[in-house]
């Protein structure tokens, strides 16, 4: 019984080593399918549904690449690979072994979709790598084009983020990266307002403050005339730390487009004054109804400027919750 059980061990299936080699194709950490440093691509949020938030993002990102870029290309070596060569080279595990492995470093470069899910390190969160095109040109476009059409296009996902560049999330290389990365447009001669939007996940050794403070004196240090605008400004700082790894963009139209939120970007005019009724209800009633006394006109006077002092009050930490969203 004993020396059946080394003989049984020794016979595997002729698919066992393809299969194999198949997985070889599909590396995890440091292999090209994590979220890491050097990257660029478009970061999405989504509700749970992470799988479908995947389908929706390709479906969405392919029709509109297509129309930006042309249709995708793919390598003579994707679409000759049949599954009946595979099969051949089953019988000759180390040659199949050896063929698989020359072809994946062969054609790395080749393989490389326009866009390819990867592994962002936190939940609801997708990481969308590009290849061979601008990310901030891609999203704003579709952006755009859904507050012009109010065409819902999707149902999981969230915001949408371009990521122009990525490095590692400590300050000091955070630092030497942005220094250079923010050059194209806040380097003199060009310059123009700016906030700074922060978030971290799955991280604890980054300070936000920290973060904010260094990288708006870097803009202010590339040119002087580089001003905060919390309310409406020309450009968007989009800061998302996952690990170690800080993701970086520079993004126009972030308060127009709903901080790059697909599901509030097709919203009307009419959906946005039926989600705060209140100050609907007031300014009519302000524009309607006329005081008929003295005392009447008053009391109104009275009532609008505690109104206009209330909305001083709220507006001014909302301006500073927008530098550190």
């Amino acid at each position: 019984m004993a020396a059946a059980e080394p003989a049984a061990r020794k016979r595997r299936p002729k698919g066992h080593f393809a299969a194999a080699a198949g997985r070889a194709k599909r590396p995890r950490g440091g292999g090209g399918r994590q979220l890491e440093a050097g990257m660029r691509g478009i970061l999405i949020t989504c509700n749970m549904n992470e799988r479908k938030c995947v389908g929706e993002a390709y479906s969405l990102l392919g029709e509109y690449g297509d129309l930006l870029y042309g249709p995708e290309q793919f390598s003579d070596h994707e679409e000759r690979l049949s599954g009946s060569e595979r099969e051949e080279d089953e019988d000759d595990v180390e040659a199949a072994l050896k063929k698989e492995v020359g072809q994946i470093r062969a054609s790395t470069e080749q393989k490389l979709r326009r866009f390819q899910s990867v592994e962002s390190g936190a939940n609801n969160v997708v990481f969308i790598r590009t290849q061979g095109i601008e990310p901030e040109n891609l999203v704003h476009h579709i952006l755009k084009d859904m507050h012009a059409t109010k065409k819902k296009k999707t149902r999981v996902i969230l915001r949408m983020l371009p990521i122009s560049g990525t490095c590692k999330a400590f300050m000091e290389d955070m630092k030497k990266y942005t220094e250079t990365f923010f050059e194209p447009w806040f380097k003199a001669p060009n310059k123009g307002t700016f906030q700074i939007v922060y978030k971290a996940r799955n991280n604890s050794h980054m300070s936000r403050e920290e973060v904010i403070k260094e990288l708006a004196g870097i803009v202010g240090s590339l040119n002087p005339e580089n001003k905060v605008d919390l309310n409406n400004p020309q450009y968007t700082i989009v800061v998302e730390i996952i690990k170690n790894v800080c993701c970086l963009s520079v993004v126009r139209d972030y308060v127009l487009f709903r901080k790059y939120n697909l599901q509030e970007v097709v919203k009307s005019n009419k959906d946005d004054a039926q989600q705060n009724p209140s100050s609907l209800t007031e300014e009519q009633n302000s524009k309607v109804v006329k005081p008929e006394t003295e005392e009447q006109e008053k009391s109104s006077e009275e009532v609008k400027q505690e109104n206009k002092n209330q909305d001083e009050t709220e507006a001014e930490p909302k301006g500073n919750n927008a530098l550190t969203v």
